[in-house]
This record gives structure tokens, C-alpha cells and sequence, in this order.
């Protein structure tokens, strides 16, 4: 069965289109457009119009490349910035207009949850024990806990994530440490007092992660994780983009991401794997089963 997901988040809009059955997922097409709703959001936290007019016209677009390959289901997710906007309806009325699409918000419970499926049921190498799966995202964060089959014990979601913490206090090219300090303490202080249960390996997932892949290799340690922090900040955030082949945007919030990252990697005492899938795959893998998001 041929179907996709749209994954509205903070930072970006994200198409995965894949072949789906016996429990595997083959991709076919992906497809990512920067649309910074988090970055938008009035004062009250409401997503401006022209905003909302943009991101319909970006799923319509994803919809229709999905439509073009064989998809025969698309579903489309949104997290943080969407769940906690007063007027989401007008989004989801928005996108309820593009043909064949409907769209769920998704809580920060049932984002953890489905970004933990994803991860642990397409691990290359599974864990041995019990694991936990980092997801941050643009404008928040999860970690869940459970074991390898994708069954999650725990979780919890936090209302920070790279775009929101880059935009509340990285301004300078390339960051100032100040500004980079400022980071650490917000998060530091989100953290405080959380004692997840013990986990055997850990995982991360998110565009964060993705990206670090290119810029650090495929374990991310205390000590890999503050390499790359001090090579963004010393290093302007085009000459950065141009040599990893990313997009200056991505650039821009990998150092507030880097440091949640850190922070949960610190916390468990466990370096992190960066995993092939997450949140998207999570949902076409229930789908194929047949069973609800929520």
C-alpha cells in the first residue's frame, strides 16, 4: 500500500510518501518547505492569515506529489505551534480544502508516541534493551521510553524546541556565546527536576538530529554535541550551509537544537544514535495497521 504523511510542524512542513506493509516502510518520495509557522505566531500565539493561506497552499502542493506517486491515503499531523494556536481551526479549516486531506493536531503525548514507533521499528540495529527516543522539534520537545517492539512506557513533551529558542535569543551571525549561554539556562531550567526512568540506548529524531548527521556523524555524544556547537559559533551561518549542502535556515537553529539535545543526552547519561525514521514513519506504520493516532 502506497500512502503518505504531512507533517506540519513549527519549523518546516514535511512530505514522507512510502510503500507500507508487513510491518516496513519503503520510501518513495520526501519533500521538506521551510514554513517557520512557530517564527509567525502574533502575541497571543495566533497564526497570522497570510501564514495560514501559505502553509495550505505548501500541503496542497505535498498532496499532490503524493497523489502523483500512488498514494492512496495521505494523512496529515500538526504539533506545537499548531496544538497551542488559538485560531487553529482556521488552519485546519485551511487545509481541510485540499483535496483528499484532512488534518489532525496531534498532542504532545500522541507526538512522542508516534515519533517513538518510528524510530524503534526502523533502527538498522535494534536495541538490546529498553531505549529512549529524543524528538526535538521547532517548537517543542519529547523524549519517550519504552522497548524495542515500539511500545512506550513513558513520555514527556516540553514547550521548547530549536526554533523557538533561536529565535527568542540567537540574533548574531554566528551566535555570540552570551546569546548561546541564554539558551543553555532556558533549558537547563526546563529540565530541572525531571528524572526519566533508565534506558539501555537512546535515540534522536527531528530535523535537528537529521541534520547533525552531516555535520557530526552518526553518534552524538557530550563531547561530539559541543564540537559542533563551537564550530557554529565561530563559523557564519552561510559558509556553514554551503559546506554541508543544508539550508541556511537549518543552519540558523542548530545551535539552540544542539542544546536540548545535549541536555537530554546529559540527563539520561547516554550518547544518542541518530535514528532513520520518527515521527512521519510512526504514523503511516499505524495506518497500514490500522490503527487510530490518537
Amino acid at each position: 500500500m502506497i500512502c503518505a504523511c504531512i507533517d506540519i510542524g513549527s519549523n518546516t512542513t514535511r512530505l514522507l510518501v512510502a510503500d507500507a506493509g508487513e510491518g516496513t516502510l519503503r520510501e518513495l518520495v520526501t519533500q521538506r518547505a521551510f514554513t517557520r509557522i512557530g517564527k509567525s505566531l502574533d502575541a497571543g500565539g495566533a497564526i497570522p492569515a497570510a501564514k495560514i493561506a501559505e502553509t495550505a497552499e505548501v500541503v496542497a502542493t505535498q498532496a499532490k506529489i503524493a497523489h502523483e506517486v500512488g498514494a492512496e491515503r495521505i494523512v496529515t499531523v500538526a504539533t506545537a505551534a499548531i496544538r497551542n494556536a488559538p485560531n487553529r481551526d482556521e488552519l485546519l479549516a485551511a487545509v481541510g480544502h485540499v483535496d483528499g486531506v484532512s488534518l489532525e493536531v496531534l498532542t504532545g503525548e500522541e507526538e512522542a508516541r508516534l515519533s517513538f514507533v518510528g524510530a524503534t521499528r526502523t533502527l538498522l540495529t535494534p536495541s538490546d534493551g529498553t531505549i529512549a527516543v529524543i524528538d526535538v522539534g521547532g517548537g517543542s520537545s519529547e523524549i519517550a521510553i519504552g522497548e524495542p517492539d515500539g511500545a512506550m512506557a513513558w513520555s514527556a513533551s516540553f514547550r521548547i524546541g530549536s526554533g523557538f529558542l533561536a529565535d527568542a535569543y540567537l540574533r548574531s551571525d554566528p551566535p555570540a556565546i552570551d546569546e548561546l549561554e541564554k539558551v543553555r539556562r532556558h533549558v537547563a531550567g526546563t529540565f530541572e527536576g525531571l528524572e526519566p526512568p533508565p534506558a539501555h540506548d537512546a535515540v534522536a529524531v527531528g530535523g535537528t538530529a537529521t541534520s547533525l548527521r552531516r555535520l557530526l556523524g552518526t553518534e552524538l555524544s557530550h563531547e561530539t554535541l559541543e564540537r559542533g556547537i563551537r564550530v557554529l559559533s565561530v563559523t557564519p551561518i552561510a559558509e556553514v550551509a554551503a559546506r554541508f549542502e543544508l539550508e541556511p535556515e537549518r543552519i540558523r537553529l542548530l545551535p539552540a537544537g544542539i542544546l536540548v539535545l545535549e541536555a537530554m543526552s546529559d540527563l539520561l547519561g547516554l550518547p544518542l544514535r541518530i535514528a532513520r525514521g520518527g515521527l512521519r514513519e510512526g504514523v503511516l506504520l499505524e495506518l497500514v495497521e490500522g490503527r487510530k493516532l490518537a
